[in-house]
C-alpha cells in the first residue's frame, strides 16, 4: 500500500511540480492519510537534481499544509464537538484517525494552550489532528495561521533537506520515519515543558 501511495505521489510531483506539492500537502492536512514523509523528501531529491528550487519548495509545502489545516480548523469551528465526533466515528477508519487520536490532541490543546498548534506541526503522529480542537475552541484565526505556517515551514524544510541529503535513497525515510515517533514525542514534551516553565517564571517575576 505504501509503495502504491509513494508511486502515486512521485507521479503527481514529477508531472505538476509545485502545484502537486501544494495539493499533496493540502490533502495531508485535511486529515487524509497522505504522508508528507514521502511528498517532501521526494521534492528534496528533485531539488538536489536542480529541478526544483529549495525555498520555493519549502514555502509551497508550508502553504499547502496551512490551507489544509484551515479547512480542518473550520470543520471544527462550525461543526463543533458533536459533528467532529460523528465524522471520526463514521470515516475515521478510512482516514486512519481514531477517537483516541482526536481526544489526545484535544487534551494537549486544553493543557498547553495555543502554542501546541505550532509545536505539534513538528510531530508526525498528531500534526494534522490539532486543527480540529483549535477550531472547536475558536482559537484566534490570525494566531492559528501564524503558528501553523511557521511549524509547517520548518517541517517541510526538515523533510526537504533530508531528501536532498539522501538523494536517490530518499524513499527510506517513508519506511522508517514513524519508528522515531516515541523519540519525537519526548522531544515535543520537553519543548512544551520548557515553554510552560518559561511562562510560569515570567509570571512569577511580574507578580
Amino acid at each position: 500500500m505504501l509503495e502504491f501511495i509513494a508511486n502515486w505521489i512521485i507521479g503527481i510531483i514529477s508531472s505538476t511540480g509545485y502545484v502537486g506539492i501544494f495539493l499533496l500537502m493540502t490533502i495531508e492536512s485535511v486529515l487524509i492519510p497522505l504522508p508528507s514523509e514521502i511528498t517532501m523528501p521526494f521534492a528534496g531529491f528533485l531539488v538536489s537534481l536542480g529541478k526544483l528550487d529549495l525555498v520555493a519548495t519549502v514555502v509551497v509545502g508550508g502553504l499547502g499544509n496551512l490551507f489544509g489545516s484551515l479547512i480542518a480548523y473550520f470543520i471544527g469551528f462550525y461543526g463543533q464537538e458533536v459533528f467532529v465526533q460523528k465524522l471520526i466515528s463514521k470515516w475515521g477508519k478510512y482516514l486512519l484517525i481514531t477517537m483516541e487520536d482526536y481526544t489526545k490532541s484535544k487534551r494537549w490543546f486544553r493543557k498547553y494552550g495555543e502554542i501546541i498548534v505550532f509545536i505539534s506541526r513538528l510531530l508526525p503522529a498528531v500534526r494534522t489532528f490539532i486543527s480540529l480542537p483549535a477550531g472547536i475552541a475558536k482559537m484566534n484565526i490570525r494566531k492559528f495561521i501564524i503558528y501553523t505556517f511557521i511549524g509547517s515551514f520548518f517541517w517541510s524544510l526538515f523533510l526537504t533537506y533530508v531528501g536532498m541529503v539522501l538523494g536517490q535513497n530518499w524513499g527510506i525515510l517513508g519506511n522508517y520515519f514513524h519508528k522515531f515517533d516515541i523519540i519525537l514525542a519526548l522531544l515535543l514534551l520537553f519543548a512544551v515543558l520548557l515553554y510552560v516553565r518559561h511562562k510560569l517564571y515570567k509570571s512569577h517575576l511580574e507578580s
